[in-house]
């Protein structure tokens, strides 16, 4: 043999040898808006430092991802990281053995038990997911129209409805943009963002799963009774206004106030053109202690079916870091870094938000962890009654009621 001929073929069998070496992992998950964010900042980021390792974000969308996820899994061809929703969905693919324990990772040193808690055993034993981020309820509120009508951010529940009336009484604009349409609307950005306050947060919340407290009572009630009230502000036909219509009605300067969360500070960010200002859910009353959902609400995990382990778990050890977590934080506005590190964050909005947690205590949704186990699921019940009682066509007492009837039809300690 020649020596040219040599050369070539010694040429390509290192080229062949190299593609070979090359290993791509692939991302599920269900921020499809979140595409550009992997693209360009955050894998290029990895492959840079990781030469042979490349990622590819596959997003689902979101109303669909549990059921392709699951589908995906059980045929054996989804990706190798699975973005991990908290609590019981997590919990239950890792109980089939379809997510890895990660407990012996050794970026887990960098979040604390609570951090890790959504993604945990009951007992603690196993974490599955590598936590990523926390979210914030609150409200949005347009500052440009809040100086015109000289308004002042209120503190308490009845500074809020004064304000809506205010705004109300001028006419120029909705006081409120929130829809009854999509109901996951009217429990998260509604009965979850202000019920913490009513029910004092954790301890509210616990004293359900134990069973010695009952969605019957008033701290669980009161905060129906108050969403009631909204409808009176939230202008001519939310009753069929969706989730994107009333985004659309604050982006475009419509909505004075906008229910939601710090996850829509990245949404609304490049749309508006006033300036946004945010204020914590109001307490009942002055001198009352502040209570925040801050809801732990992203993290992933391993396929345990992965044909690429090492590969997965050095990808998870830097998710896991500090550099993720600061990219994350600001690549991603509104989506709160659980690492230990702390991270500054450029955006002045998510800075607002993130600022509640020096004087508030710190909550998570009520229905996420254990008391949505069984049917009917509290989650999606709690989805309809907050949207049947904000239209006006359920009582908060019939609301409670239903919900406490459906829990202790299935849950033991609720019995």
């Amino acid at each position: 043999m020649n020596k040219p001929v040599l050369l070539a073929l010694l040429a390509s069998t290192m080229l062949a040898t190299a593609a070979q070496a090359d290993v791509t992992l692939t991302i599920e998950s269900w921020r499809n808006d979140d595409l550009a964010i992997w693209q360009q900042t955050l894998i290029p980021a990895f492959e840079a430092a990781n030469p042979g390792i490349r990622l590819v974000f596959a997003p689902t969308a979101p109303a669909d991802y549990n059921a392709v996820l699951n589908s995906k899994l059980d045929a054996g061809s989804a990706g190798d990281l699975i973005t991990c929703r908290p609590f019981d969905a997590s919990l239950e693919l890792y109980n089939k053995g379809k997510l890895a324990d990660l407990t012996a990772l050794g970026a887990m040193a960098n979040f604390s038990d609570v951090a890790k808690s959504a993604w945990q055993t009951d007992d603690g034993s196993a974490t599955f997911c590598v936590p990523m981020a926390s979210v914030i309820h609150g409200f949005i509120y347009n500052a440009d129209i809040f100086a015109e009508l000289g308004l002042e951010v209120p503190k308490t529940e009845a500074e809020f409805f004064a304000v809506l009336e205010k705004i109300k009484e001028e006419g120029s604009y909705i006081p409120m943009a929130m829809g009854a349409q999509d109901q996951w609307e009217a429990a998260t950005m509604g009965y979850q963002n202000i019920g913490p306050t009513y029910w004092k947060g954790e301890e509210g919340r616990k004293a359900l799963i134990a069973g010695t407290s009952k969605l019957t009572d008033e701290a669980w009630v009161a905060p129906f009774a108050t969403l009631a009230k909204w409808k009176d502000y939230l202008g001519d036909g939310f009753e069929a206004q969706t989730y994107p219509d009333s985004q659309n009605l604050f982006t475009l300067g419509r909505a004075a106030i906008y229910p939601t969360g710090s996850w829509e500070i990245g949404v609304f960010n490049p749309q508006v053109s006033f300036k946004m200002g945010a204020f914590a859910p109001p307490v009942v009353n002055a001198g009352d202690t502040c209570y925040i959902s801050d809801h732990t609400d992203i993290a992933l995990g391993m396929n345990a079916g992965t044909k690429h382990p090492e590969e997965t778990k050095k990808f998870l050890e830097w998710v896991g870091s500090a550099e993720f977590a600061t990219l994350y934080a600001n690549a991603l506005p509104g989506f709160f870094s659980l690492n230990a590190t702390p991270v500054t964050m450029e955006d002045p909005l998510a800075q607002e938000f993130v600022s509640w947690r020096d004087s508030c205590q710190p909550t998570i949704r009520s229905t996420y962890q254990i008391l949505s186990r069984g049917t009917p699921n509290l989650e999606n019940e709690t989805w309809n009654a907050s949207a049947n009682v904000l239209r006006g066509s359920e009582t908060p007492e019939d609301a409670g009621k239903r919900l406490q009837e459906g829990l202790s039809s299935w849950y033991e300690p609720q019995k």
